[in-house]
């Protein structure tokens, strides 16, 4: 789990994986608020503009660090 109050501007970018009950999928934080991480899963495999293609809203508790 990510914990989001520990977030910061530097976090941007950074690879994570969505872990619910099924399937595992990566992606990279565009941005977060309070409650909430946006991160793209689906970028055309362009992702050094990962920032220029829609976040889905991600609870923090389904998220990991990549490693």
């Amino acid at each position: 789990m990510i914990n989001i109050s520990e977030l910061t501007k530097k976090d941007f970018g950074k690879w994570v994986v969505y872990k619910p009950e099924l399937e595992n999928e990566r992606g990279r934080i565009k941005s977060f608020n309070f409650e909430t991480i946006f991160v793209v899963y689906h970028c055309d495999n362009n992702w050094e503009e990962f920032q220029n293609y829609t976040a889905a809203g991600t609870d923090p508790e389904d998220l990991f660090w990549e490693k």
